[in-house]
C-alpha cells in the first residue's frame, strides 16, 4: 500500500507537469491563480488548495486523461454467476476489473476526451464539479464504495501542493532536443513511456 501511494502520486505529478508544459496557456492561468491566492512571494500551504479551483481542475483533468491505476483498482472475484442487465453472465470464479482508462476516454461520456482541458471541471466556465474521490463513477480513479483508496485525500492534496509549488517557483518549458512524448506504458501503474525532461526557469519569488 505504501508503494502504491508513493508511485501513483509521483506519476500523477509527472503527467500533470508534462501537460502543463504542452499547454503553456493553462500553465500561465494556473500560475496567475496561485499568485492571486498567496501572492508572488507567499508560501503555499495545504489550506490554500481549497481556494484554488483551477489547480483542482488541472489535477482532476490529469487524473481523467492519465489515471495512474487504469486497470488495477477494483479487482473483484465473483463468487456466484452474476446476471448483468444486458443479458451477459459473469461466471463464478471470474476476476473482474473496471477499466477506468476506457471510461475516462469514452466520447459518449466526455466531450473531446483526448483533449487536455481543465475548464471541463470549472463551473464558472460551463464545466461540472465532479468529486473524484468515488462520488461519481465517470471519474473514480481511487475506486468507490467500502474499498475506496484510503489515501485519496492525502494523495490529492500532495499532488496539488507539489504542482502548485513547482509552477509558482518556476516557469516550465520543453527541452528542444528531447520533446515530450505522452505515450503510455502499463506496468503496476500507468507510466510515461519516456520520462519527462523539462527546462525550469526560476521566477523572482521566495
Amino acid at each position: 500500500m505504501i508503494f502504491r501511494g508513493t508511485d501513483t502520486t509521483a506519476l500523477l505529478t509527472e503527467w500533470a507537469m508534462a501537460e502543463l508544459i504542452l499547454h503553456p496557456t493553462v500553465q500561465s492561468k494556473l500560475r496567475a491563480e496561485i499568485d492571486s491566492v498567496v501572492g508572488s512571494t507567499g508560501t503555499i500551504q495545504d489550506s490554500h488548495v481549497a481556494q484554488m479551483p483551477y489547480l483542482q481542475a488541472v489535477v482532476k483533468e490529469t487524473l481523467r486523461v492519465h489515471p495512474p491505476g487504469p486497470l488495477l483498482s477494483w479487482a473483484r472475484l465473483s463468487t456466484d454467476d452474476i446476471q448483468l442487465s444486458n443479458g451477459m453472465v459473469v461466471p463464478a470464479g471470474t476476476t473482474a476489473m473496471v477499466n477506468m482508462w476506457a471510461i475516462t476516454h469514452d466520447s459518449s461520456i466526455w466531450t473531446n476526451p483526448d483533449k487536455f482541458d481543465p475548464a471541463r471541471f470549472m463551473v464558472s466556465e460551463g464545466g461540472v464539479d465532479i468529486d473524484v474521490r468515488g462520488g461519481d463513477l465517470k471519474l473514480a480513479p481511487f475506486g468507490a464504495g467500502r474499498r475506496v483508496c484510503p489515501g485519496k485525500n492525502l494523495g490529492l492534496v500532495t499532488v496539488s501542493l507539489w504542482v502548485a509549488r513547482l509552477v509558482k517557483r518556476f516557469e516550465w518549458g520543453p527541452v528542444e532536443s528531447d520533446p515530450i512524448d505522452l505515450s503510455e506504458v502499463l506496468k503496476l501503474s500507468l507510466e510515461m513511456k519516456k520520462p519527462l525532461a523539462a527546462v525550469a526557469t526560476a521566477r523572482n519569488c521566495v
